[in-house]
């Protein structure tokens, strides 16, 4: 039997102004991942090299108004929303989120903005917020920061959260069963 073809994408979010830890992000995955995402609030210029490497949307402590509010993509088969969330009230749940999700018929939703790393599978969707990589908030702000990747077949997600120095972080990884 033949092993699926497994898609990952890297998920970052809310380094405010810290460039070197996505400069050993790109370091670690670029070529090793299918596509890298930044949820915004990098307080970086939208021209920065970096973004050659990051598909990246607007934060609230980003104020140019070149970077988009959101963006679309569809990677392998499987559509993505990236976001960072303020202007979806994540912060108040995701409801928000979720009917823009259905809006733009995405099978995962990346955000981020509330500093909390937090993963569900709700009604065929994906809701991922890879937490803060520079400044986490919640349960798990002792790793000092953290970044997810998923991996994608057509039968599931597979989702592994990582702190600053690329350890996995063995309480932190899950599978969904796609539906």
């Amino acid at each position: 039997m033949m092993s699926e073809e497994k898609t990952k994408i890297l998920v970052v979010s809310d380094n405010h102004g810290d460039h070197k830890i996505l400069d050993k992000l790109i370091a670690k995955y670029d070529g090793v991942v299918d596509a890298m995402f930044h949820c915004g609030d990098s307080e970086l210029e939208p021209d920065d090299k970096i973004f050659e490497h990051f598909a990246v949307v607007t934060g609230n402590c980003d104020y140019d108004p070149e970077f988009a509010e959101y963006l679309v993509q569809d990677i392998n088969g499987t559509r993505v929303l990236l976001t960072h969330g303020h202007l979806l009230g994540v912060n108040l749940g995701l409801a928000r989120l979720s009917l823009f999700a259905q809006e733009k018929q995405a099978q995962i939703a990346l955000f981020g903005h509330t500093h909390r790393l937090g993963v569900e599978y709700i009604n065929g969707c994906l809701y991922l917020n890879p937490g803060s990589i520079s400044f986490p908030r919640g349960k798990y702000s002792q790793l000092g920061g953290t970044y997810a990747i998923i991996g994608i077949t057509p039968a599931q997600f597979e989702v592994s959260y990582y702190n600053r120095a690329f350890e996995k972080v063995p309480e932190l990884q899950f599978v969904f069963t796609r539906n």
